[in-house]
């Protein structure tokens, strides 16, 4: 296994207001839900552990979609949710950032406790990958978030992240436990972060005669271990840029949920009815869901779904939001008594884009489709951190749906 994955997070401050973190813990529960009721509690395991999907999924909850705030603001939502639901789901999450961090022992035996699992091995697990990427790897990276995700199996991921203050960037770590061969030889699914030059790392398969031989710390050259690393480079820029988007992926989307909605959507069951801005919030969902590791290379096009809490790309749509939630929320419901035709239009959707997609020219330009989200985002909820956004008049009528 090689690290396969890089990319730039910018520290971001501030905190998460309520009536975000709120909904970002029902929309995560329920696509949680839909993934093991499609698939496996296995799979969201191992969709955890890939880096490039957990930043669409914090875009499309409508977090900062480049930022280092998605790992604690999308932790701490799936943390509260799904742990009520943990014996239903069969899906457990551990520890968090800071204090949160040195529960996750406890948090384990917890769990090892429900479960039958073997907590020693569970702990053992969780120390070494902690220690690995806080000493093994000496890249400048201090880690203050540490999660460790687990289902009925046994089977594990974790999520940890490390800071850097002086360049102000973060660097997200990715472990599946499917994959170890050895914690001490490239053990990592993905690393996260931009290339800071030199690093130490004893777990290149290379540093095997040093750790056999000698504690000794030693300097390598990382120039072959990152040539062959897939880089997704998140800017410093806050807003949504043409370049940081596949434009042929969402303008297909785009036109199929606003303009040709074709009649697949009369016989995707209870879809009918629903207006073109929630179809778009909830095509993407669909894409979260049942996409392909090939569709998540542009985080950035998630946040066309809910926007994100600064205002970028645009502000979130809490009343599409909750709409979101709600068809989500009773499709899975329905599938789990037996009855899947909704949850089987739901997947629809995102197959209908990728088919759209085939014949389908891109615009060049990103900020029409941009100004007009935020034209109309009063008439949706639209709210950031610095309020709700404002309506052109007092005449205007809300109609969303």
């Amino acid at each position: 296994m090689k690290r396969s994955g890089s990319a730039d997070l910018p520290l971001h401050n501030g905190r998460v207001p309520l009536w975000l973190s709120e909904r970002m813990s029902r929309l995560g529960l329920e696509i949680v839900r839909a993934m093991v009721s499609e698939f496996s509690s296995a799979e969201v395991v191992r969709r955890m552990s890939d880096p490039f999907w957990f930043q669409c999924l914090g875009a499309v909850m409508g977090m900062d979609w480049h930022s280092s705030g998605i790992t604690t603001s999308v932790m701490g939502a799936l943390k509260r949710s799904v742990n009520p639901h943990s014996r239903e789901l069969g899906l457990y999450i551990c520890g968090g950032k800071g204090k949160s961090s040195t529960r996750t022992p406890d948090e384990l035996m917890q769990v090892a406790h429900a479960t039958g699992l073997d907590g020693a091995l569970l702990l053992r697990n969780s120390k070494l990958s902690a220690k690995v990427d806080n000493t093994a790897i000496q890249d400048g990276f201090q880690l203050y978030l540490h999660n460790f995700i687990l289902n009925e199996k046994g089977q594990w991921a974790v999520i940890q992240q490390g800071m850097n203050g002086n360049s102000g960037m973060a660097r997200r770590y990715h472990w599946h436990s499917e994959n170890i061969q050895s914690f001490v030889e490239e053990p990592h699914t993905f690393i996260y972060g931009r290339n800071q030059g030199r690093i130490l790392n004893l777990t290149h398969k290379d540093a095997s005669s040093a750790r056999q031989h000698s504690l000794e710390i030693s300097r390598e050259n990382p120039d072959r271990i990152l040539s062959e690393i897939r880089h997704l480079n998140m800017p410093q820029h806050h807003d949504v840029r043409s370049q940081d988007v596949d434009l042929k992926r969402l303008g297909a989307m785009l036109w199929l949920t606003h303009e040709k909605q074709p009649e697949d959507f009369e016989e995707l069951l209870l879809l009918k009815g629903m207006g073109p801005r929630t179809l778009q919030s909830l095509a993407l969902v669909s894409e979260v869901i049942y996409g392909t590791p090939a569709r998540f290379d542009d985080p950035a096009r998630f946040s066309f779904a809910h926007g994100g809490k600064d205002g970028h790309p645009f502000p979130v749509p809490t009343l599409v939001y909750d709409e979101t939630i709600s068809v989500l929320k009773a499709s899975v419901d329905k599938s789990r008594l037996g009855h899947s035709d909704k949850l089987d239009a739901v997947r629809k959707l995102s197959e209908l884009s990728y088919k759209a997609e085939a014949g389908f020219e891109a615009e060049r330009d990103l900020e029409p489709i941009i100004r007009q989200e935020r034209e109309n985002s009063w008439k949706y909820g639209g709210r950031t951190v610095f309020g709700h956004a404002p309506a052109p008049n007092k005449n205007n009528q809300l109609s969303l749906f």
